[in-house]
């Protein structure tokens, strides 16, 4: 609790969408469970066990007094969730949650839902992946694989991008997609498939060779993704989707799974992949193991002899 409270009087409040403190990174002895989100205008404070009323109050009067030194007495905003053997509850604690609610990161708007359970419609760990994609997809033709609510593609077509191809079981999750296109002024290059990945490799065939594929999948979703199985599926069909030269991102949120799980699992189903980068997480997602924050791994389609 201490760590918490001593890291929070040195954060700041920025115009964009970013994490503040991270405890799950274990740099922060006692507060391992905690982690404060900055979706402007609110915070959103998060806790992976059980707290008391007693312990809420003092984080909530530790935010709320670095918000008055930065901020003054107004806009205070404070949502809290609790995340704790596979249930989650939210609360507004302080303040108001604006409808729509919507951020921005690196010159793109999203629309948010703090209120709507865990999956808030921007994960923010990914923050570096979608800048090297807007840095990177000029004139390219985008497959993003498990797209949510396709922040990828917004960012790839402000980087240039020709086409993005967005597939995602959750059709929900797609048409908040597609409204973020619209909000970010992209009312056409982008295609979005309501269907299961692994019963689409034709239609994704037909409108491919791509030049970059991105693959963020869930670690451990039933009836859509288990990593421990369905990875080496993936990869053994993204080679003949790819354009010579071809690149893929490919993504793992696994603490239990290193990067040497994913590099095994491409050197067998993908040998024509070869292993360019792993990109770097944002500072504030440091941790203490590094195999078990967020891998993203950067590979290319080997050119042939």
């Amino acid at each position: 609790m201490e760590s918490f409270k001593q890291a929070i009087q040195q954060v700041q409040f920025s115009d964009e969408a970013e994490r503040l403190f991270h405890g799950r990174g274990g740099r922060y002895e006692g507060a391992e469970h905690l982690c404060l989100d900055w979706f402007p205008p609110v915070l959103l404070l998060t806790s992976f066990k059980e707290i008391d009323e007693a312990a809420l109050e003092e984080l909530t009067q530790a935010i709320q007094a670095r918000w008055r030194e930065e901020q003054g007495e107004q806009g205070f905003n404070l949502v809290f969730q609790h995340r704790c053997a596979g249930q989650t509850q939210t609360h507004l604690l302080y303040g108001e949650v604006p409808e729509p609610h919507l951020v921005s990161e690196n010159g793109a708007r999203f629309q948010i839902h703090l209120l709507r359970g865990q999956n808030h419609g921007l994960f923010l760990d990914m923050r570096a992946g979608r800048a090297w994609v807007k840095a990177n997809a000029a004139q390219a033709n985008v497959l993003n694989l498990f797209a949510y609510t396709c922040g990828f593609s917004v960012m790839a077509l402000q980087g240039g991008a020709d086409q993005v191809v967005n597939i995602d079981m959750s059709k929900g999750a797609l048409a908040i997609g597609k409204q973020n296109h619209l909000l970010n002024e992209f009312p056409h290059g982008a295609r979005f498939l309501g269907h299961d990945i692994f019963k689409s490799w034709g239609k994704l065939t037909k409108m491919g060779p791509y030049d970059l594929i991105i693959a963020d999948p869930p670690s451990n979703q039933r009836g859509s993704f288990v990593a421990t199985k369905d990875y080496a599926r993936l990869l053994r069909r993204l080679p003949q989707l790819l354009a010579p030269q071809g690149e893929v991102l490919l993504c793992l949120n696994a603490p239990e799974l290193g990067i040497d799980f994913l590099k095994q699992q491409v050197a067998e189903q993908s040998p024509t992949l070869e292993f360019v980068e792993q990109l770097a997480n944002p500072e504030v997602f440091l941790d203490k193991d590094p195999d078990k924050a967020l891998k993203v791994l950067r590979y290319r389609q080997r050119q042939a002899v």
